[in-house]
């Protein structure tokens, strides 16, 4: 498993009112909280496995851990390390679901890794996952998760590095950090390019379409998320958005939440990762980052169609995306709208000037300094 972007809990726009939708949300909430969730954490924690790389990590407060789910997952592996270790990580926890490539492997030779292993259904259990591990390595530090797809950029990246980031963040008291993820695609077939390795994808998958994105409140209880979200506040100026859709709507009918909050402070107060987008009991702060995602790299149509076969989540959108594959074998995301991503430096605001991304005034001011 590579990048899931919507198991079962993610949100889907329910058709109900505003008032029963948010009842129904809090209620589910409620009864996974109290009756589900301490059954599922007995079963992880005896099923849990310490595979490879420190047991314990001694690490400064100001280090940042990344937590990464993963099952197959060595296509991503250079890139994903690269890109991590550049923008200033300090060690990666890496939760495997069951890896049988070389995954394990490669990551037992690597200093900075820790592998644990968990082979339960991964679709009920990687919130537990990525919860127990943020606890355990990042505690009282900033965790960033990140998918084995997701590259994260940010305004600002080149002047303040991600230590620069976090001073910001730390300063205004924040402890979470929201981004929007951006479906990375080529201006060619999906099928022509599916056996290029990462490295390759990363140079060819440069365009993104945001015409069909469609974005709600942060608090909009026709998230799915309210039980969530909730519990956490977030800035006046300018208040963030929930989206969702993107060109995997457009293309597939997908009702892909795009939101999340991938950097989060692990203090005593926040329940991390509680859903696989968000955490809980959390400040957000008033600036975004955006998650370039790689979901049509390494050959989709094959990857989807095993997806299905494993049944190993419910939520329809592999089946949607084997179908749309099926009727269009030489399917391009590509179009009039697309627009190309030229990087770090000046991607980021370009999707801000767009009302993609929502930056505050005080954050641009900061940077410019």
């Amino acid at each position: 498993m590579t990048g899931t972007t919507d198991p079962s809990r993610t949100a889907a726009p329910v058709p109900s009112g505003p008032m029963t939708g948010r009842m129904l949300s809090r209620l589910l909430g409620w009864f996974d909280s109290k009756i589900g969730l301490p059954f599922d954490r007995l079963r992880f924690r005896i099923s849990l496995r310490h595979l490879s790389g420190p047991r314990k990590i001694d690490l400064p407060r100001e280090a940042v851990t990344v937590v990464a789910l993963v099952r197959d997952g060595a296509y991503y592996l250079d890139v994903f390390l690269a890109h991590y270790r550049a923008l200033g990580v300090s060690h990666f926890v890496f939760c495997d679901t069951g890896s049988t490539d070389d995954t394990l492997a490669q990551l037992a030779q690597e200093s900075d890794v820790t592998v644990l292993q968990c082979r339960l259904p991964w679709g009920r259990f990687e919130n537990i996952f990525r919860g127990y591990a943020a606890r355990r390595f990042s505690a009282d530090r900033w965790c960033l998760f990140a998918d084995m797809d997701e590259i994260l950029d940010f305004e600002g990246q080149a002047q303040l590095g991600l230590s620069g980031l976090l001073r910001y963040l730390n300063r205004h008291g924040y402890s979470a950090m929201m981004a929007q993820m951006l479906e990375m695609f080529p201006q060619a077939p999906l099928r022509s390019v599916a056996q290029q390795s990462y490295p390759e994808v990363q140079r060819c998958f440069c365009h993104y379409d945001i015409s069909a994105v469609r974005a709600l409140p942060y608090h909009d209880p026709a998230s799915g998320l309210g039980f969530f979200l909730s519990r956490n506040q977030i800035p006046d100026a300018p208040p963030p958005k929930m989206q969702f859709g993107g060109i995997r709507g457009a293309v597939f009918g997908e009702r892909c939440c795009l939101s999340k909050h991938p950097l989060v402070f692990i203090g005593t107060d926040v329940d991390p990762a509680v859903h696989p987008h968000v955490s809980a009991g959390v400040r957000v702060a008033d600036t975004m980052a955006v998650l370039k995602h790689y979901k049509f790299a390494n050959d989709p149509m094959a990857r989807d169609q095993a997806s299905l076969a494993a049944d190993a989540i419910p939520h329809g959108e592999d089946a949607l995306r084997v179908a749309g594959f099926a009727k269009r074998p030489d399917l391009t995301l590509w179009s009039q709208t697309a627009q190309k991503y030229d990087g770090p430096e000046t991607g980021p605001a370009a999707l801000r000037k767009a009302g993609f991304l929502q930056v505050s005034a005080r954050y641009l001011a900061e940077i410019a300094d």
